[in-house]
């Protein structure tokens, strides 16, 4: 029985990981969730978050298999079994929550609750396989306008757990009779689906507050695609010899031009030939850059910045990246432990996470910037967006990824926030993927991978804020406060049942055996 419970759960990894690119088969993702439903029903406990951790195991070995080829089996290994563990958790809570009236409900806020905690925790986190992270260019993402990610993801969940529900009453049950047929668990998902599918007829559309021409520089790698330090400076030269020919043959002057994340490996306020080069682009082109760099920050610390370096004035406004990835851009925990061993020995420094809430001022346009895994996090642009941003920017080096399907699900997580914010975005990338995205999602302009490319387009501007966006973190606080009091009365209940339980035993066992009857009193004939 147990083994069945194992497979169905397998199964349903594999569904969810069908459901995000590079497959990107969505309607898959309330199966894959009802399976993890079905698997863990009416088990105990611990057998119960075994059948979750399989299911975790199963989704993010594969999710994230673009780890294994690009940064290494060893980083793959070690992140894929820390964030299985949170489907373990969420395992471990079936018993509990299963309990209670509306059990789908209590599962949904449970499981987006843990999503939410994964990715924030431990160190920065990993937001890599949020459901909502799955829906681009299906009916449901014009709803991320209204309910925001998490919002979506707690919808997408009750879903997939109405429909486990609806199967369970007419399975079987224990004793072999066929359960009380009621058409509340799937009538409740037809409801849901049909709230989904609601904003495809009335999309959230903001007002234009104005317009800009953006370019966005690709300048590609020289040497091999998947190494930025192979020659830094030739990554650096590329975009600016980029730059400056788009100022010689270009008749659509751009109010502003965007760089990715790396386009300087070395600070540009120390190295004075990257300084210089920038210089030159600048000039050129006569309008504000906004320059991807390192930048040192004491003998032991660096920062990723997007700076604003204008014609007249240089250098000035400045995002640091806030959410840094751990083991990939700083060591945690370095004060007891420094490893020396594989990728990790190019670590030298650690990277300081940014603290900046408020947009980047570039050409007079309020410009909310995100780099790189930055734009996996609800708060990055959201904050920026609620202090002010028309536009918003992602500046990315995705290079280590470039022969994976990383690149693919990065700038679908990029697309949905165009839609979930209802702004125009813009992303520059070293070698891929570049490109320009309409509020709706729609990819207006895109560059060719591992190829030099200069997007130049005219975007939107608006001051309005989406119903997510105003939301803010609490959908988050809602369902972590929800799956809380799930527990609890979950656990209340569960205690209750195995006390009756125990009771009703020992009843049994403690009752006098009836006697038997003497021979004279047995009956005659």
């Amino acid at each position: 029985m147990l083994v069945a419970r194992l497979l169905l759960a397998i199964a349903g990894g594999l569904a969810l990981t069908a459901s995000f690119e590079p497959i990107a088969i969505a309607y898959l993702l309330p199966f894959g969730l009802a399976a993890f439903a079905l698997a863990t029903h009416d088990l105990p406990f611990w057998r119960s978050g075994l059948v979750g951790l399989v299911f975790g195991v199963t989704f993010y070995f594969t999710h994230i298999d673009w780890m294994r080829t690009s940064i290494g089996p060893d980083a793959w290994l070690a992140l894929s079994a820390v964030e299985a563990l949170f489907y373990g958790i969420v395992g471990l809570a079936v018993p509990l929550v299963r309990r209670l009236p509306a059990w789908p409900v209590w599962l949904a806020a449970t499981w987006t609750a843990v999503d939410a905690l994964r990715s924030e925790w431990p160190f920065s986190g990993m937001p890599w396989g949020r459901l909502g992270f799955a829906v681009a260019d299906t009916p449901v993402a014009p709803a991320l306008a209204y309910v925001g990610m998490t919002g979506l993801s707690f919808l997408l969940a009750l879903l997939g757990f109405l429909l486990a529900a609806g199967v369970e009453d007419w399975l079987p049950s224990v004793a072999g009779t066929v359960r009380r047929r009621r058409p509340v668990a799937l009538g409740g998902a037809v409801a849901i689906l049909a709230v989904l599918v609601v904003p495809v007829v009335v999309p959230y559309e903001a007002d234009r507050s104005g317009s800009a021409v953006v370019a966005a520089v690709q300048g590609n790698l020289p040497g091999p695609a998947d190494d930025i330090l192979y020659d830094h400076r030739g990554v650096t030269r590329n975009h600016v010899e980029a730059t400056i020919d788009l100022a010689n043959r270009s008749t659509l002057r751009p109010d502003f031009v965007l760089w990715p994340e790396n386009s300087t490996a070395v600070d540009p306020f120390v190295d004075s030939d990257v300084n210089d080069g920038i210089r030159e682009a600048v000039a050129a082109i006569g309008v504000p850059v906004v320059v991807g760099g390192l930048v040192d920050d004491g003998e032991e610390h660096v920062l990723n910045q997007g700076i604003v370096w204008d014609p007249a004035t240089g250098p000035g406004d400045r995002y640091t990246k806030r959410h840094p990835v751990a083991y990939g851009e700083y060591i945690p925990l370095r004060r007891y432990w420094d490893p020396n061993f594989g990728a990790l020995r190019a670590i030298s420094r650690d990277m300081k996470s940014g603290t900046r809430t408020s947009p980047l001022r570039v050409a007079g346009i309020p410009v909310a910037d995100a780099i790189c895994f930055d734009v996996a996090y609800d708060d990055v642009m959201r904050d920026q967006l609620q202090e002010g941003a028309e536009l918003l920017t992602v500046q990315t080096s995705n290079a280590s990824f470039i022969f994976t399907d990383q690149i693919d699900q990065q700038f679908a997580i990029t697309r949905l926030r165009a839609i979930e914010s209802g702004r125009w975005l813009v992303v520059a990338a070293t070698n891929g993927i570049t490109g320009v995205i309409a509020p709706d999602g729609t990819v207006i302009a895109a560059a060719d991978p591992r190829t030099t490319a200069v997007l130049v387009e005219e975007v939107g501007l608006s001051t309005e804020l989406t119903p997510a966006t105003r939301l803010g973190a609490w959908p988050s606080r809602v369902f972590t406060g929800l799956s809380l009091v799930g527990l609890v009365l979950g656990g209340i209940a569960y205690r209750r049942q195995r006390d009756h339980a125990g009771s009703a035993r020992a009843t049994a066992d403690h009752a006098e055996p009836e006697t038997s009857p003497t021979p004279s009193e047995a009956p005659v004939g």
